[in-house]
């Protein structure tokens, strides 16, 4: 295992990420590496397929806006510096990948929710990411919490 001098921190930015970032800040602090946080937003076209006559620009833009604002406060935690959060459209794993190739990041961790079966065949973004990154990936295994 090499030193992580930088580090790419993939968040859902769902109340788990909060385990995500706490591994990342103890691996940040181990190897005395620079932190950079991303999250992925799918366009809504691709979700909806085009399928739907209404422009869906501005519910896109509120909802940049709100993963910026949420990344934002994520990334006090671990005083990470407004230029390495990055909040990018496009398909997740994807864009970590290329985010990763332009950081130079030596290693990048994401949550896994550690799931099997069906949800394990049909891929996640985690196994997205493992497959076809240039650097080390960390799967960080999250306790998803039951109410």
């Amino acid at each position: 295992m090499g030193s992580y001098k930088r580090i790419l921190v993939g968040l859902d930015l769902s109340e788990e990420s909060s385990q995500v970032l706490e591994k990342a800040g103890e691996l940040g602090k181990a190897y005395g590496g620079d932190l950079s946080l991303a999250h992925v937003i799918e366009p809504l076209t691709f979700a909806y397929g085009g399928d739907i006559p209404m422009d869906l620009s501005e519910v896109q833009e509120q909802l940049q806006t709100q993963a910026k604002e949420q990344l934002r406060k994520a990334a006090e935690q671990l005083n990470v510096p407004a230029e390495r959060q990055h909040v990018v459209l496009g398909q997740p794993a994807t864009e970590i990948h290329r985010l990763a190739e332009e950081l130079e990041a030596d290693l990048i961790v994401i949550g896994s929710h550690g799931r099997h079966g069906l949800a394990l065949l049909l891929g996640s973004t985690a196994n997205g990411v493992l497959h076809g990154a240039s650097c080390d990936v960390l799967a960080v295994r999250v306790n998803v919490e039951t109410k």
